[in-house]
Formats: C-alpha cells, structure tokens, sequence
C-alpha cells in the first residue's frame, strides 16, 4: 500500500471515466425498453462511447475551474445516450440518467481505490484491464439486481416529484463523495489520501442503494394503484352481473306470467281483437324473453347484458357457447374475462360507420385437451399498440385495464391469451386445460 498522498489522489484517467458512464448507460438501455432494434441501439451505443471519450478527454486539457462545467457536459451526453436508447419520456430519462451517473461515480470509484492501493505497481495495459474487470462485475450485478425494476412491456415514465428526488440524491451524492477534493476544512471531509478515496466510494455506494430503493417504492406504489383499480373493475363487473342476474330472473317471471295472459286473451270472442292482442303481446314477450341459454347461469347472465348493450349501438351478436365448459371459474374471473372481452368488441365494432358491418362472434367449445373462449368483431382496423401490448383508444381512470384483467383471469386457470387482428377482424382466443373442466362438466 502506498501512504503517499500524491500518487493516492492522482486523478483517474479521463478515458476510463468515460468508459464508466458509457457503461453506466449501457446497463440501463440492456435492462429497460429500448427505443430502437437491436442494430440501431449498438450504433446508438457506439456513438455514445465516442461522444463521451470526446467529452471526458476535452474537459482533461481545461483549468479546474471548469470541472463541474465539464462534468455536466459529461453527464448531458449521458443524457442524450440514455434518450436515444431507451423508450422513455424525458422525465423518465433524466431520473435514468440520474441513477446511471451515481452508477459510473461508484464504478470509477471502486476501481480507482483498488488501482491506488497498489499505486505503482500495476502498468497501463494492466490497469486498464482491470478497469474494465471490475467495471463489468459491478455493472453485471447491479443489472441483475435492477432487472426486475424495469419492464419492456411500456415507456418508461416518472412523476416530478421522483424525478426532482432522484435529482437531489444524485446531486448531494456526488457533491459529499467529492467534497474532500475540494476542500479538508469541513466536518464531512476526509484529510488522508486513503481516507478520501474510501468516503467517496462509500458515499457513492450509499447514494446509488438511496437511488434503488427510491425507484422500488416508486414501483411497489404503482403497483398498488394498478391492482386497486383493477380490483375495483374486478367488484363493478361482479356487481353488474349480480345486478343483471336479478332483472333476468324478473323478467323471466313476467314472461312465464304472460304466458297465462295469453290464455285468457285467446277467450276473448271478437276474432281480430283477440288475434291483434295475441300479436301485440307475444311480441312483447319475445322482446323480454330474449335470454342467452348456454348452461351457465353465470355466463348467461354476463352475455344477455352485452347483448342488450350492443343492441344499443346496432351491432349484431351471434353467441354459440357451452357455459358447462367454464363452470372452473369462479363467478368473479369468468365475470371479469367474458365481460371485458365483450366489452372491448363492442367499442370496436361501435367504431364502424356502417351499421350493417358491426358483428360480434362469441363461442365456447372444446377443442381436442383446451377449452376454447373467442371473441370476434368487425372493427376499423386501428390498432394502438405500446410496445408489443394492445392499449385501450378510451382515456380516463380506469380504462386500459380490460385485456389485463382478461390476462389475469386466465393466467390464474393455466389458461393463455392470444390477439389476432387484421384489416377487417379482431380475435380475442382464451385457451384453458381441459383437466380444469372435466370434472365439474362430468358432475
């Protein structure tokens, strides 16, 4: 080990500052969704390595009391790299970029603590290396670690409030890790060479765990949200089922009631009066009487209130469904994946101009070891998509949620979801096991 505070506080070479942000970056635009296919994100990636080579080894010939001008110059390209990159908005690359700089801070730290221990003895070629060693053992891990915090499935965005905190950990984290460099004549400064180089990294360390921890309350927060919202359209479905079950069970009544009416109607002796009341009331009847049989009280209930719903819009439904095939499902999930499903068709086929062109297909059948829910409309041809996911065109609380409620009902069976959309038709297909039926169809 090397005492002298002259070699220990020796700067670190500007080109493997450098390499550390790149790497910093690089770390997130693997984990995160990227904006681009893989060739362009590699050249986005190559440019920003020159950018900041460029960068860092500039801001190396100018005095020292430009540094922290070179420094958020350095941390800009940063920036611009991680925009590039990844799929996000600019808030959401700014609170990235955040955690990338304390990243590359802690990376360059840790590595120079190790080369200055052995200050002298360790050539060029060696020392970079090295570098690059402990520079990817350190981004390997924290990208094991913080894979779980990102998802491709949407843009990557943040709130102010998470931005400006990760901002002020950042900022308070690089300023304490580098205030014995300026300055000894302070409480939080280290006065041996050793002793500097030891706060900053553990400084550093301590700022990058502050940024991780703040990202994973951010995300266990939206996660609450997202369930409790998705709880509540869970309960309005079960609620409007319960409430359509009853009015099906009333009209039922009064149907089998009108029944007896129409025997006391046939009594009456004027022969076109009778037939008239018998025409006007059996009219009546079928009107009320029009409920979807398919051997689930459940499933009947969810799609006789659809129908009615899509009357409204002048679409035209063609239900062929064996309701004994999911009697599995509780009534909450079978609540949630038919209603939802149908839901989404009608606004589809709500979207077509011409009436006559709005169809709905909704079928329930084995098929060889699955039991088989599709969903069918006719539709625009417009498809929103984030990512690889299908959004809602509807804005507001509460809407998007559909398909991943469909997503979760199934999943919970074993079942799978797939999407099949073309200029004309959009197919929604649910595949469950059969092992989940048979017992509850054969009893």
């Amino acid at each position: 080990m090397n005492d002298v505070d002259g070699p220990v506080l020796a700067e670190i070479p500007r080109y493997l500052t450098a390499i550390a942000e790149w790497g910093a970056c690089v770390v997130y635009i693997v984990i995160a969704r990227r904006r681009f296919r893989t060739l362009a994100t590699i050249a986005i990636a190559l440019g920003g390595l020159a950018a900041l080579l460029a960068v860092q080894l500039w801001a190396g010939t100018l005095p020292l009391e430009w540094w922290i001008p070179g420094m958020l110059l350095a941390a800009a390209t940063m920036y611009a790299l991680v925009f590039a990159g990844i799929d996000a908005s600019a808030r959401g690359a700014g609170f990235i970029v955040t955690r990338a700089f304390v990243l590359a801070e802690l990376a360059a730290s840790g590595f120079w603590q190790i080369d200055r221990f052995y200050a002298g003895l360790i050539d060029p070629y060696v020392q970079t290396v090295g570098a690059l060693l402990i520079y990817g053992t350190i981004f390997v891990g924290v990208g094991v670690a913080e894979h779980r915090q990102f998802t491709r499935r949407a843009r990557f965005d943040v709130g102010g409030t998470q931005l400006a905190g990760a901002v002020a950990i950042a900022v308070a984290t690089f300023g304490i890790s580098n205030l014995s460099f300026v300055t000894t004549d302070t409480p939080f400064s280290g006065r041996f060479g050793t002793e500097i180089l030891y706060i900053r990294t553990l400084v550093d360390l301590c700022g990058y765990i502050a940024l991780h921890v703040q990202l994973r309350v951010h995300n266990e927060a939206v996660a609450r949200r997202d369930a409790e919202a998705m709880a509540q359209l869970l309960r309005s479905q079960h609620d409007q089922y319960e409430i359509t079950r009853r009015s099906i069970d009333e009209v039922n009544r009064k149907h089998h009631d009108m029944k007896h009416h129409l025997d006391a109607i046939r009594s009456e002796q004027d022969a076109s009066t009778r037939a008239r009341m018998i025409d006007d009331l059996e009219e009546s009847i079928d009107r009320y009487g029009a409920v979807v049989r398919t051997g689930s009280h459940v499933l009947d209930a969810i799609v006789t209130a659809k129908i009615a719903r899509a009357r409204e819009w002048g679409i035209e439904v063609s239900v062929v469904a064996d309701g004994r095939l999911l009697a599995f499902m509780r009534p909450l999930e079978l609540t949630s994946l038919v209603g939802n499903a149908l839901d989404n068709a009608i606004d589809g086929a709500a979207t077509l101009a011409v009436e006559e062109q709005r169809m709905i297909r909704l079928a329930v059948f084995a098929q060889d070891d699955f039991t088989m829910v599709r969903v069918e409309n006719t539709f625009d041809g417009v498809v929103l998509r984030d990512g690889d996911r299908i959004v809602t065109r509807q804005r507001g609380q509460g809407h998007g949620y559909g398909l991943r409620n469909i997503e979760t009902a199934a999943i919970a069976y074993g079942g799978t979801v797939s999407v099949i959309a073309d200029d004309r038709w959009f197919s929604l297909c649910v595949l469950f096991p059969a092992a989940h039926a048979s017992a509850d169809v054969s009893s």
